[in-house]
């Protein structure tokens, strides 16, 4: 997607360029003047404009994904720094009984005894074993950077969904200007006759 480079006919809003590879849209102030930057006529604009509405959207469906496994990912972290905090709690004597999933809608019963380490699934059907101090630390370091990177991705949405709106809006400008250029020209013809 190339954006066309900065003249009078954009606003000053248009200074950021981009976002993480996204490339900003323009707010047309006067559209004959966009028309010439771009060096296209109106049909070939707003061709160009549903283009990059239809990359937007694109974009958003990319970012929405993202943003659901964030919000599963979340929770599944606070889950499992809970049972660690859990084990770290319990008294060594006793047993802690428990259920757990084995899979889904299937759970076990059962004793746990002097837990010094836990195993935790790191994906792709690998499981490492840990301290439980060192669990908790790469579960806390894990879901910092999962809320992290869940507030990015809302800005990114934000980002995204304000170069919709422009992008809409610069269409529509688009495309009244070139009814009223056209109303315009039949005038005169109209008056003649």
């Amino acid at each position: 997607m190339a954006a066309p480079s900065s003249s009078p006919a954009l606003s000053a809003s248009e200074m950021v360029a981009e976002r993480r590879g996204v490339p900003a849209a323009s707010f047309v102030k006067d559209v004959q003047a966009y028309l010439n930057q771009l060096g296209l006529d109106v049909n070939s604009t707003l061709a160009f404009l549903q283009e990059r509405l239809q990359q937007y959207k694109l974009v958003e469906m990319k970012l929405l994904a993202q943003q659901r496994d964030l919000q599963a990912k979340i929770p599944d972290i606070e889950k499992c720094l809970d049972v660690v905090a859990t084990l770290q709690a319990k008294d060594c004597d006793e047993a802690l009984l428990t259920d757990f999933e084995l899979s889904e809608g299937i759970y076990a019963r059962a004793q746990i005894k002097n837990t010094d380490s836990v195993c935790l699934w790191l994906g792709a059907n690998v499981m490492l074993e840990y301290s439980c101090e060192e669990a908790t630390t790469l579960l806390q370091n894990n879901l910092e950077n999962a809320k992290a990177s869940f507030e990015v991705l809302v800005a990114d949405l934000q980002f995204l969904r304000d170069q919709v709106n422009i992008t809409q809006v610069t269409t529509a400008r688009v495309y009244n200007w070139d009814v009223h250029q056209r109303r315009v020209r039949r005038a005169p013809s109209s008056q003649d006759s």
